[in-house]
């Protein structure tokens, strides 16, 4: 008796299948252009900075599905250092990226230039990929302090100082999830 060895159950190859379209609908729009993932922000400089471990004053946890956060709107201080646990309990690859609405659209073309050259995959960071040159003199990282790429069932964590009172959004900007509501608001008082 033969087993079927394909570890993609039903519901996985409909959300892939729809995944790729919205992919591939973003892409061939021809709207999205070369960046270098900083998101025209200098690295997130002014919306705070990477914080140190030791001056955490809480962890602020955030689980990752498809596609949605939960929470969705966290509260911080200005001049707060928070750990964010950041688990992806989803089935294909997200992203926590704090910054300004403005800031989130120039990332989201730079992720979908990661995705056309094959270094972000649907359910897989294609790390052979990541460091080539996308063309105009920009190279594909995701190395951006405010931000952390996660594939399906993996965690890392983010230590950010929040010295802004700018409002600010946590999102995942792979293609079409922003769009699909994968956001969550970030509150400073």
């Amino acid at each position: 008796m033969k087993t079927n060895s394909n570890k993609h159950t039903p519901a996985r190859n409909v959300l892939r299948a729809a995944l790729a379209a919205t992919l591939a609908a973003a892409l061939s729009t021809g709207a999205f252009a070369a960046g270098n993932h900083a998101g025209g922000d200098g690295h997130g400089s002014h919306i705070g900075q990477l914080g140190k471990a030791t001056e955490a004053m809480r962890t602020i946890e955030i689980v990752m599905t498809d596609n949605r956060f939960s929470p969705e709107r966290v509260a911080v201080k200005k001049g707060e250092t928070v750990r964010f646990k950041l688990r992806n309990d989803g089935q294909v690859v997200h992203e926590f990226n704090i910054g300004t609405a403005a800031m989130h659209a120039a990332h989201q073309k730079e992720m979908a230039m990661m995705v056309e050259h094959g270094a972000i995959e649907v359910d897989r960071i294609n790390h052979a990929r990541m460091g080539v040159a996308m063309g105009g003199g920009h190279v594909m990282r995701h190395d951006d302090p405010n931000s952390v790429l996660l594939e399906p069932g993996k965690s890392a964590e983010l230590i950010w100082q929040f010295s802004t009172d700018t409002t600010l959004e946590f999102a995942c900007n792979v293609p079409g999830h922003y769009d699909a509501g994968m956001m969550g608001k970030i509150e400073i008082k």
